[in-house]
């Protein structure tokens, strides 16, 4: 890939993202401003665009252009779309937010859909360990990266990756801010451990 189309290439990808980050931050702004009877928590909005701002941080300009050809810019990215922002996030309880504003009949039908098996397999701590650090491994120890690097679907691909499985991952630790069901704290703490130590070994 050229270096004017792969800057050309990036440029979109963030305005696609800006784009993405003003629509969430003018939904959340929106669902808030309907709780009339019970206002919402500042801090959780607070959160939210912290979370939204961090984002827009890892696909500005400067350091897009330079994760695509530096590993140390690359893991700033990726701390940044994988980790940091997602707890922000996680912590601003979107779900809970969702849930109270929308109409009884659809939340209703959300909150099935989250005691589903199906879904009760996803957000289970190990589920979300191996989606979130078991991809790194594939990523940094296979010619993924590598190939991440000249294709830039790819590219957005893995980082769209990386922020869900984050998400999941922080939310699945901290406890889903909903009525789905959680693991026992004790197993969501030795996950936790199991992650962290895991994420010393790739980094070593």
């Amino acid at each position: 890939m050229g270096h004017h189309t792969a800057a050309a290439s990036l440029s979109v990808v963030t305005l696609i993202v800006w784009a993405g980050l003003l629509a969430f931050a003018g939904a959340y702004a929106l669902a808030a401003g309907c709780r009339k009877r019970r206002r919402w928590s500042g801090r959780r909005s607070v959160s939210w665009y912290v979370g939204l701002g961090l984002l827009g941080l890892a696909f500005a300009p400067p350091l897009a252009a330079s994760a695509h050809h530096d590993l140390r810019a690359h893991m700033v990215q990726h701390l940044l779309v994988g980790m940091v922002a997602p707890l922000a996030l996680v912590l601003a309880a979107p779900l809970t937010l969702a849930l109270r504003t929308m109409p009884v009949r659809y939340a209703r039908r959300i909150v099935a859909v989250l005691h589903s098996q199906a879904l009760c397999w996803l957000i289970h701590p190990l589920s979300a360990l191996v989606l979130n650090v078991g991809v790194l491994y594939a990523l940094y120890l296979t010619p993924l990266y590598a190939l991440s690097q000249q294709h830039i679907a790819l590219h957005l691909m893995l980082h769209g990756h990386m922020f869900l499985a984050g998400f999941l991952f922080t939310s699945v630790i901290a406890g889903l801010d909903s009525g789905a069901p959680t693991a026992r704290w004790s197993t969501r703490l030795a996950v936790l451990f199991v992650a962290i130590a895991a994420m010393q070994r790739l980094l070593s």
